[in-house]
């Protein structure tokens, strides 16, 4: 799947990726693959308390549920939970409201290797089957490997927003599916 994106020189041989509905286990998964502030580094800092996870984990299944899609865990080839990459309706009330926004996080152990551009591409492919006619992406504008993972999507560049809790710049990429 990887070799159909835009640009992509990432890995000549895309990485064997899973994405399923996130179960109770994967809760402590996340927290775990997100204990790093590397990974944490445009998200806060610091990963949040496990509660939260949990929180999200359910919050994604009722998605899956109701929607038809979610935030999904990405699993790697052994089946190990290495982050979620999935899609839900955008959850502020600033920024492209009323939209549904696609996203990524992994552990810092698979950046750089095509994880995220081929879970994202199943991820587009799954939203669409399921009647999403377009999706965005906010992206820290200074998280390169991010927005390299939308311009190999096909997103492009629509708008620009001061993130409240930060101030710092986001960018809104869009893909009309």
């Amino acid at each position: 799947m990887i070799n159909r994106l835009k640009g992509c020189s990432v890995n000549p041989t895309p990485p064997v990726v899973r994405l399923r509905v996130p179960t109770d286990e994967d809760a402590f998964a996340w927290h775990r693959v997100f204990a790093d502030p590397e990974v944490m580094r445009f998200h806060g800092g610091r990963a949040a308390e496990l509660s939260v996870y949990e929180e999200l984990t359910a919050r994604q299944r009722r998605h899956d549920a109701e929607l038809g899609f979610c935030l999904w865990s990405v699993l790697d080839g052994a089946g190990d939970v290495v982050g979620f990459t999935g899609a839900q309706p955008w959850p502020h009330a600033w920024g492209p409201v009323g939209e549904i926004e696609i996203g990524w996080r992994l552990g810092r152990a698979h950046w750089g290797m095509g994880y995220a551009s081929v879970a994202a591409a199943d991820c587009l492919a799954r939203v669409r089957s399921a009647g999403v006619r377009r999706v965005v992406a906010m992206v820290d504008a200074e998280n390169e490997r991010s927005i390299a993972v939308t311009q190999r999507l096909g997103m492009r560049l629509s708008e620009r927003f001061v993130t409240p809790a930060s101030e710092r710049q986001g960018l809104c990429y869009s893909l009309e599916l």
